[in-house]
């Protein structure tokens, strides 16, 4: 079952998480995930309009959404016993880093930031993905703050296409994704389902076009937004 904790404003939909004008309750995909999802938010992650986490979680059977800087372990985090070593956790890591374009869209690493020879045995063997909500500065705080993560498999993206974001962020890595498109993404790869990709973006497809139908524009460009 989806655990969701995070506080809701008066005017924001009680189901989508959005401010009314901005419901994407329509377009709500209902995924029955054998991955477990675990999504950490920085607690100065306040994008109610065009953050997607909530999105992403209320979407899957399988999710949770802690809001917090850290915990002493994955268990405490998930809020049940888990083996750590089952979990991948995805972070982008430095520019030194990066995949090469034509390398596989989900990669595992190993501690130093090599890609693992044996891809596919090391992707197979796990039972939870963790995502970290937030800018650049805010995902690597997540990352540091929770020891644990390294005894996680380290994931990175490297996705086919751009953010839908498209001009509303910019992205400075072309690795660069919203969190619910990392999600979707790397769910799909895990459990062998390409198929599920599609609708899981729905609702962003229909934030951004009302987002911009409303004629708002991000307050304060954040170019250091840096997601997963």
């Amino acid at each position: 079952m989806t655990d969701i904790v995070a506080p809701l404003q008066a005017t924001d939909c009680p189901r989508c998480g959005k401010p009314a004008a901005l419901c994407v309750c329509a377009a709500l995909a209902a995924i029955d995930n054998r991955i477990e999802l675990l999504v950490l938010r920085h607690p100065q992650e306040q994008d109610r309009e065009l953050g997607t986490a909530g999105i992403l979680c209320r979407q899957l059977a399988r999710a949770t959404l802690r809001t917090g800087l850290s915990w002493p372990n994955l268990a405490k985090a998930l809020g049940r016993p888990a083996e750590t070593r089952r979990w991948g956790a995805l972070y982008l890591g430095t520019r030194t880093q990066a995949p090469a374009p034509d390398a596989p869209p989900l990669l595992a690493l190993d501690a130093e930031g090599t890609e693992l020879p044996d891809q596919e045995g090391a992707l197979n063997a796990l039972e939870g993905l963790i995502l970290l909500d937030g800018n650049w500065s805010q995902a690597k705080a997540l990352w540091w703050r929770n020891a644990w993560l390294l005894k996680t498999r380290r994931l990175v993206l490297n996705p086919r296409a751009p953010s839908l974001y498209g001009d509303l962020r910019r992205e400075p890595r072309r690795e660069s994704v919203s969190t619910l498109e990392a999600g979707a993404l790397a769910l799909s790869i895990l459990e062998r389902r390409p198929d599920i990709v599609t609708p899981m973006l729905e609702p962003l497809r229909l934030l951004l076009r009302k987002y911009r139908d409303s004629g708002a524009r991000p307050k304060t460009p954040d170019r250091r937004r840096r997601r997963r």
